[in-house]
């Protein structure tokens, strides 16, 4: 399985569309609204890198609300325990 991450700027009065809409696509994971330069991130799986292609420029940047994208392949995944440890610190107590 293949994951990709797609960094989205959507239109200041479409990003709760916009967000929704990447949502029910196929091949994607997860959607995160996040701080920063980018207004949204999508986590995409997807079995075939050839899928790459139509999944982001042959639906993902046609929605409505899509100003920009970057997207960026993964390498490697890490362990989920050590993942979440880092994504919780300060979060204890």
């Amino acid at each position: 399985m293949i994951t990709a991450f797609v960094l989205v700027r959507a239109a200041r009065d479409r990003n709760p569309e916009t967000a929704e809409a990447l949502a029910s696509m196929k091949f994607v994971a997860e959607v995160y609204s996040v701080t920063g330069d980018w207004d949204i991130v999508v986590v995409l799986r997807f079995p075939h890198f050839e899928d790459l292609d139509e999944i982001v420029t042959g639906h993902l940047r046609k929605i409505p609300g899509i100003e920009r994208t970057s997207t960026m392949l993964a390498f490697k995944a890490f362990n989920q325990q050590l993942l979440d440890q880092a994504f919780n610190i300060g979060l204890e107590g």
